[in-house]
């Protein structure tokens, strides 16, 4: 099936069929600081017609209060309560589903959301900010060991990765092959501005491949996520809408859940490679800020 350019008609029909909106944030919602013309009139009108809205991201950078100063920042309506964060489903995973034990650390290749997710969650952490510091040289390879007290390794986008925090993860899992190893989502690449970089899943390439070794995925578009948000919610999921801006994550997400998808194009995704794969929403649009 090729996706279908959602007219006005059909935007009309896709709004009165679906009780619940999840969006994607980074290159749907904004670009980089800057909010994606007409969103925020688009969000508020779609309030206005009694539709939920939730923001699902694979950025887990910041916790859900930190989101919400962030939307609050740019002139959006959002509450702690509206946002999905992979940060947030990855501490609920290792607190609710892996019943993880007191006693035990999660070693953190990631920043400050993730953290601060967990110490929310009442999960011990540790790496994160506090390894931010590379090794001196290479003479000090040798200090890193392995550790008893690490249960998990979590690995998310990290702007100041480096050796220390690699070989630090490698050696844990490496040592003990019972240890978790998670991650917060594969994304190569990750937009902002008008650009696009390399996202987390390049940089956890640099773990796994030595390893030898996959992480358990827990953002898009791994269904983890998604199962605990609809048990959350306790949402339709055929009157449910994922909203993105990449065919392998967000779309890809939603048609494994059974939502209705809807792919914009002010963010990863472009039209050439829309039209050549494999993967297809049934809609897409140019922007979301012209879905009214």
């Amino acid at each position: 099936m090729v996706s279908k350019h959602l007219t006005k008609e059909l935007s009309e029909e896709l709004i009165d069929g679906v009780d619940t909106f999840l969006f994607d944030c980074d290159g749907v919602i904004w670009r980089g600081s800057h909010v994606v013309e007409n969103v925020i009139n688009v969000l508020t009108t779609l309030r206005g017609k009694g539709k939920r809205i939730l923001f699902v991201t694979n950025n887990s950078t910041n916790s859900r209060a930190t989101y919400a100063k962030k939307f609050a920042g740019l002139g959006i309506e959002a509450s702690p309560e509206e946002i999905f964060g992979s940060a947030y489903a990855a501490a609920y995973y290792v607190k609710h589903i892996l019943k993880f034990p007191e006693d035990k650390r999660v070693f953190v290749c990631g920043m400050d959301g993730i953290v601060d997710e967990l110490a929310a969650e009442g999960v011990n952490t540790c790496g994160a900010a506090e390894d931010n510091e590379n090794l001196p040289s290479m003479n000090a390879m040798g200090t890193v060991q392995h550790d008893p007290s690490i249960g998990a390794v979590l690995f998310g986008f990290d702007l100041n990765i480096n050796y220390k925090k690699l070989a630090k993860a490698f050696t844990y899992l490496r040592s003990d092959p019972s240890i978790h190893f998670l991650a917060t989502n594969s994304d190569l690449t990750f937009p902002a501005g008008d650009m696009i970089y390399p996202g987390t899943g390049a940089l956890l390439s640099a773990l796994s491949a030595p390893l030898g070794r996959q992480p358990v995925v827990l953002g898009k578009p791994t269904q983890n996520m998604l199962d605990v948000i609809i048990d959350k919610y306790k949402l339709d999921r055929a009157r449910t809408c994922m909203v993105g801006d990449r065919l392998d994550t967000d779309i890809e997400f939603g048609k494994l859940g059974g939502l209705k998808t809807l792919l914009v194009l002010t963010g990863v995704t472009s039209v050439e490679e829309m039209k050549s794969s494999s993967i297809q929403a049934d809609f897409f649009i140019e922007s979301l800020g012209r879905l009214i």
